[in-house]
């Protein structure tokens, strides 16, 4: 298992994202979950379609917020419609993202705020 340190425990303000060879973990701290109406999420890598990074992630963000928190500018965490796509994000002002396509699982994308959104993204790759 490989920790990339995105976080220190799960009372941080950022995700974690935890992977192995087999799947990918994405733990989120108790005030993503409470305010996005989210919970944690175990991807397998097979379903990994691509990865890229975005360098701000609000501005990433497409589509209806339904449900989550939205404050224009600042910050989206939740989940996001938009024609036959559905998203799991948790981003704010200013900071690069991952975006993760997905098939066969509950979101299509998942759009995550990482300072080394970079080293995220070449973890998730890693061994594709």
């Amino acid at each position: 298992m490989f920790d990339i340190g995105l976080a220190v425990d799960n009372d941080s303000p950022m995700a974690t994202v935890t992977t192995s060879p087999q799947t990918f973990t994405l733990t989120l701290t108790r005030g993503e979950k409470l305010l996005g109406l989210l919970r944690d999420l175990d991807v397998p890598r097979s379903a990994v379609e691509s990865v890229d990074v975005v360098p701000d992630g609000l501005t990433a963000v497409r589509g209806i917020r339904a449900p989550g928190l939205g404050l224009p500018g600042v910050r989206a965490i939740g989940t996001w419609r938009r024609r036959g796509e559905k998203s799991m994000v948790s981003v704010r002002r200013g900071q690069p993202a991952v975006r993760v396509r997905l098939t066969g699982q509950r979101f299509d994308t998942l759009l995550v705020g990482a300072d080394d959104a970079a080293t995220l993204a070449d973890a998730l790759t890693a061994g594709r």
